[in-house]
């Protein structure tokens, strides 16, 4: 009777999924079901330009404004686009398919290796070991400590983070720390970067012992004939839309002299419309390029992919405590898909940069 029953809900099951595919509707929607009792965990993406690319009279004393209204919506956890080392490790295990990956993106652990003696498996464990038991008021010896081994996991942001939380008197040689990783912290922290100049700064200013790496790049591949698939992006980026699109970014880009054109610049590329109008310039018009290897659609394929993942990523950091605000900084082209990903989880309320991005 109990198999007649099992049977008889199955057949009624696929009946209506057959009936939902025929239709074209989609019958579960995860963002429709959001938590219902206390706090939720409340996720705000911010868009930003990769400041590495800004043009070089960029002053990043600029950013105060943008610093100060991040600093006001008080973030327990910023996320960054980052690979965190313990990917880096698995890319390095397929030199054929990610060396250029790994060549690009990586950080190189190598001198923070030599000086503590742990390779990145050996350091993520002992830093996590080190976060699970740390003090409410930690020597300035335990955050050299923890720096290094930041730098041994391939974690430079998150050490940039324990380096800018020390007193500049203790900023030397010591604990874990020799001369040479003194010199990577003290580059680092003033490195052209949103990772650093943004997020890791806003940790250090926030009371945070760490920022989260949340980019991926495990759906890199080799293309067979990368100057076909080179040219046939190339062209279909040659449209009406990132003409816009470059006439509006070098508009704002004559702005960057002070802290509200900063500001004006990031309000611009956080605004509704921005993500839409990217979407045309770029994948939409990748999406339907005529090439007959679909040099296009394997581009957005993996555009999507790499999103995806780091929904994922973002998704874990952000349920380790629940009910906190979690800041992303990433490239403004993530941010609507990530938005759009993001908001499909059951304990994730997506929130505007609207207000803090605000006009004076």
């Amino acid at each position: 009777m109990h198999r007649l029953l099992a049977g008889i809900v199955v057949v009624f099951a696929v009946q209506g999924q057959v009936r939902a595919a025929e239709s074209g509707a989609l019958d579960f929607s995860p963002g429709a079901f959001k938590l219902q009792r206390g706090q939720p965990n409340e996720l705000m993406v911010l868009g930003s330009a990769h400041l590495s690319q800004l043009p070089k009279s960029f002053d990043p004393a600029n950013l105060s404004l943008l610093m100060e209204r991040l600093a006001a919506w008080q973030p327990k956890a910023i996320a960054i686009e980052a690979l965190s080392g313990s990917q880096c490790a698995f890319l390095r295990s397929y030199p054929e398919r990610y060396d250029d990956t790994v060549k690009s993106y990586c950080w190189d652990p190598a001198p923070a290796a030599s000086a503590t003696g742990l390779d990145v498996p050996a350091a993520t464990a002992q830093v996590d070991r080190t976060l699970a038991a740390w003090p409410a008021a930690p020597m300035a010896g335990q955050r050299r400590k923890l720096a290094s081994l930041f730098l041994a996991a391939g974690e430079p942001a998150s050490a940039t983070v324990q380096w800018l939380r020390l007193p500049a008197d203790e900023r030397h040689a010591g604990d874990g720390l020799n001369d040479k990783l003194v010199e990577i912290l003290d580059k680092l922290r003033l490195k052209r970067g949103e990772d650093y100049l943004i997020a890791a700064s806003l940790a250090a200013r926030c009371g945070h012992e760490r920022v989260y790496p949340m980019d991926d790049h495990t759906a890199d591949s080799n293309e067979a004939d990368e100057k076909a698939y080179g040219a046939a992006i190339m062209k279909a980026w040659d449209n009406p839309f990132n003409a816009t699109r470059k006439l509006q970014d070098d508009a704002l880009y004559a702005g960057l002299a002070t802290p509200a054109g900063v500001l004006a610049m990031y309000r611009a590329f956080n605004a509704a419309g921005a993500a839409e109008l990217t979407f045309r310039g770029d994948f939409g018009a990748a999406l339907e390029e005529p090439s007959p290897q679909h040099f296009g659609r394997g581009y957005v394929s993996y555009w999507e992919t790499r999103n995806l993942r780091m929904a994922s990523n973002i998704r874990e950091a952000s349920g380790l405590v629940a009910g906190r605000r979690t800041l992303v900084v990433v490239g403004a082209s993530h941010k609507g898909y990530l938005e759009a990903y993001l908001n499909q989880m059951h304990d994730v309320r997506v929130v505007s940069t609207d207000s803090i991005l605000r006009a004076e």
